[in-house]
């Protein structure tokens, strides 16, 4: 079974189609981007996706689950592109607050948090305050904070928005490190990035799918010698 199944996925918004007819399958354990330039429906996606508005037409399915659904949404982690950490609150409380808003009891909410405090290697944050953390460490907590309840699909909505190129990079391997303990499935404006961190990736225009392929077969599709410039042939007006 597939992570995710997405079959003819529509989204009207009155007049204005924001997803035309969209269907495309993510395999288990796969890192997969979908890019697009703003208004392509990327964000649209990935609302439907983590049931938070519903389609005009077709599903999608997480694990085989109605996307929306409570056992679709339990299979579900998202870091949103604001990161969504409480300031006054340490790492170490941050991961625990969001354990337990999953339903853990008290106990197995600590386990759950020094878990991920070990794994993705937040030692030396675990006791700091999550204001007083970088714009990269903040990222970090915040995909930590995704993931802490073991979700089998991880969302990362432009990841290293905002960040310099030295706590980008650092982050980059620090995504790296999740690739093969859950499906990942990224959004990103850096296409360097969605290149170094995806196994596929899929290029939306005007709420269609245009390509999807690894970055190499999209290259060689379009000719181009850099990804940018694929990504230009596929994603542009008059592609």
């Amino acid at each position: 079974m597939n992570a995710v199944e997405i079959s003819h996925l529509t989204r009207r918004f009155g007049d204005r189609t924001a997803v035309d007819d969209l269907s495309l399958s993510i395999e288990r354990g796969e890192a997969f981007s979908l890019l697009g330039v703003n208004g392509a429906g990327k964000t649209t996606t990935l609302r439907m996706l983590c049931g938070l508005i519903p389609p005009s037409g077709g599903e999608a399915r997480l694990l085989g689950h109605l996307a929306g659904s409570p056992e679709a949404r339990a299979c579900l982690g998202l870091s949103p592109q604001e990161t969504a950490v409480a300031g006054n609150l340490t790492t170490r409380e941050n991961l625990t607050l969001m354990a337990r808003i999953h339903g853990m009891n008290p106990a197995e909410a600590r386990r759950a948090a020094q878990s991920q405090i070990d794994e993705l290697s937040l030692g030396e944050i675990a006791d700091r305050r999550a204001k007083k953390l970088s714009g990269g460490w903040q990222r970090r907590l915040s995909i930590a904070m995704a993931m802490v309840s073991r979700p089998e699909i991880l969302v990362l909505d432009e990841p290293t928005l905002g960040l310099d190129v030295l706590a980008r990079r650092e982050l980059w391997t620090f995504i790296r490190g999740l690739h093969g303990r859950t499906t990942l499935l990224l959004t990103t404006h850096y296409l360097e990035e969605a290149e170094a961190l995806s196994d596929r990736i899929a290029v939306m225009a005007r709420g269609q799918l245009r390509a999807l392929g690894t970055p190499a077969a999209l290259k060689a599709q379009t000719g181009a010698d850099t990804f940018e410039d694929a990504f230009v042939a596929l994603a542009g007006e008059s592609a």
